[in-house]
């Protein structure tokens, strides 16, 4: 998880006033989920809150699981009521990016409400894609992803509709644009609110460090009219860079750099502080589009018909706004992972579409901006003491039944709706999430256990990452289980079986690994793309009966790979994670979390009424 830190402004006297940064955003932070958990299972009065929430999904297997899981949390009280939730779908065909996907959007809300939506405050949440560096993600979705917060638990969801509470009574009509994957967290004044009224695009801004800016978007603003920098600010954009290079930001007057009367303090993620001195640039996060803006999208959208390039809702939607836009960067093909022959002209029409349209930012000089990328990332903010942690109020027991585990002074284990025997054993670092473990199993350090049964002896070696899938084969419920190293690159592909010996697994050669579990290498060891060889494509994970057995099965793959014994798979059916996601059964899946969490349920309620 990268986590972007705004500074916390000094000068002179105002230093003083100044309540420390990461005490002010904590405070406004739980604020805002205090405020949405008031929300939950209540109905919500006009304009207090979104009147549509609409989560974008990559095909029809992905939309299935996302409407079976909103349902289940508007059953149980857990979002708040009288609100639409929907669920959109990427058509058939070519990835068409989350740009693609907002203009696919647009045209549902067109179909769905006519000209109802012209009144409409609309968030609308991109969630397709497998999460291939978050795999405890790519079965049922990034934004249902689980949080250690919460009663019942939050996921990503509601800590999304919890962070943006503030915006729609200040919001005219139209769309606020975000991912399922980032947390945006800010403070600013009491009686300050972020506004959303002024025609075209508005986005809000972080400050950053300028290296962080090569991975982001970056704002180039119109200069300050004061000399004294406030929490919030109004500003225009006169050109938007995406991912530009360190000099490229200095070329077009991105870069700030603090003067006497105005200096900055950053933080990189949750380590040291850069120098007070250092330059720095405003990057991207959400973005909003009054309803005027949306509606010429989607004439675009109607006029082109098919969509078959991918198209970047930053990159080729903002670029093309405020005065300095030029045309230029629609041939700049470098952040593109795919360049589709029509790609260029079609960022050239979006260009003239959008050109002359104001790009309006809201700068948030005391915001954190965090983006959940992987595995690791992922176990470092659970479970360390982080910043993250700090200010979202991460419990290391989270809705679970469990022993009595020992924090160590830097790490703690995370338990996130799951029940753990007595005699069960987690190691510091490591996270559960919807699972039971039995008594005699051993959790090393490090690990990531999601979805999973373990009730026989076990041990899972250290920087473990172990998720359980039910699956659907020919009309028969069936059990799978990913499990290799949480630092694995399962993204990594080669082109031919001969480079397959290029690819790790758990720090191992692959073609070493294929010995030990005694695989041959041929093409049918591999799903899909024939020219695209990984360990997402690889046929190494066994099928089981049961839930318990398919765990264990794997463990079984691991630690053939740890002790280097034989340890054939010939007997067994085998998947690739690819494979494992084509035959997802997303109701058992549902129903083995919804089993855990009503017994977890009975046992607080028998607690509760034990307690004198």
């Amino acid at each position: 998880m990268r986590a972007v830190l705004s500074g916390l402004w000094k000068g002179g006297a105002m230093a003083s006033a100044r309540v420390p940064l990461d005490v002010t955003l904590r405070e406004a932070t739980q604020r805002k989920l205090r405020r949405f958990s008031n929300l939950r299972g209540k109905p919500v009065a006009a304009g207090e809150f979104w009147d549509v929430v609409a989560i974008t999904a990559a095909d029809e297997k992905q939309e299935l699981a996302y409407r079976q899981q909103l349902s289940k949390k508007l059953k149980r009280k857990e979002l708040p009521l009288g609100v639409q939730y929907h669920v959109f779908v990427d058509p058939a065909g070519a990835k068409i990016g989350n740009g693609g996907s907002t203009l696919c959007a647009l045209r549902c809300l067109e179909k769905l409400y006519g000209d109802k939506w012209n009144s409409f405050t609309i968030l609308l949440i991109h969630s397709g894609g497998y999460s291939q560096r978050l795999p405890s993600a790519s079965a049922l979705g990034k934004i249902f992803t689980a949080l250690p917060l919460g009663n019942p638990i939050y996921q990503m969801l509601e800590l999304k509709l919890a962070m943006y509470i503030d915006f729609p009574p200040y919001m005219n009509p139209g769309i606020l644009v975000t991912c399922a994957d980032d947390i945006e967290l800010y403070s600013i004044g009491e009686f300050e609110y972020i506004k959303f009224d002024k025609p075209g695009f508005t986005a809000l801004a972080h400050p950053s460090s300028v290296k962080v800016g090569t991975t982001h978007g970056v704002f180039v603003l119109d200069p300050l009219n004061s000399l004294k920098h406030r929490d919030l600010e109004y500003r225009c954009c006169h050109r938007f860079l995406h991912k530009p290079s360190i000099e490229e930001m200095h070329q077009f007057n991105a870069v700030c750099r603090p003067g006497n009367f105005c200096q900055q303090e950053f933080a990189r993620g949750d380590t040291a502080y850069l120098q007070l001195d250092s330059e720095y640039v405003y990057t991207d996060s959400v973005f909003y589009m009054d309803h005027k803006s949306a509606k010429k999208l989607l004439a675009f959208y109607e006029e082109i018909g098919t969509l078959n390039c991918e198209i970047d809702a930053y990159g080729d939607f903002l670029q093309a706004l405020g005065p300095g836009a030029t045309i230029e960067y629609t041939k700049n093909t470098s952040n593109v992972t795919k360049e589709e022959s029509e790609l260029v002209h079609m960022r050239q029409r979006i260009f003239h579409l959008l050109k002359g349209t104001s790009l309006n930012v809201v700068v948030l000089n005391n915001s954190k901006f965090y983006h959940i990328g992987t595995t690791e990332e992922y176990l470092f903010h659970f479970t360390s003491e982080s910043s993250l942690k700090s200010e979202l109020g991460f419990q290391s027991i989270a809705f679970s039944i469990l022993p009595d585990i020992p924090e160590c002074s830097c790490k703690a284990s995370c338990i996130i709706q799951s029940i753990l025997d007595l005699r069960c054993s987690v190691a510091p670092g490591s996270i559960v999430e919807y699972s039971r473990l039995g008594p005699d199993v051993f959790v090393g350090e490090n690990c990531f256990i999601s979805n999973s049964y373990i009730i026989t002896k076990a041990v899972v070696p250290a920087y473990s990452f172990v998720c359980s899938l039910s699956l659907k084969v020919n009309g028969h419920l069936a059990y799978s289980t990913m499990a290799f190293g949480v630092q694995d690159n399962l993204k990594n592909n080669v082109k031919t079986l001969l480079d397959v010996k290029l690819l790790q697994f758990f720090g191992v050669s692959f073609l070493s690994c294929l010995d030990i579990w005694n695989l041959k290498i041929t093409e049918e060891l591999f799903s899909g793309n024939k020219t695209h060889l990984s360990l997402w494509t690889a046929r190494i994970f066994p099928v089981c009966c049961s839930l318990s057995e398919s765990v264990i099965t794997s463990l079984k793959m691991l630690d053939a790979i740890k002790n280097n014994s034989p340890f054939s798979l010939n007997s067994y059916k085998l998947f690739s994670i690819e494979e494992m996601l084509a035959y997802k059964d997303v109701e058992d899946m549902i129903a083995y979390r919804e089993q855990i969490f009503l017994e977890i349920s009975i046992n607080k309620k028998q607690s509760d009424l034990e307690i004198p």
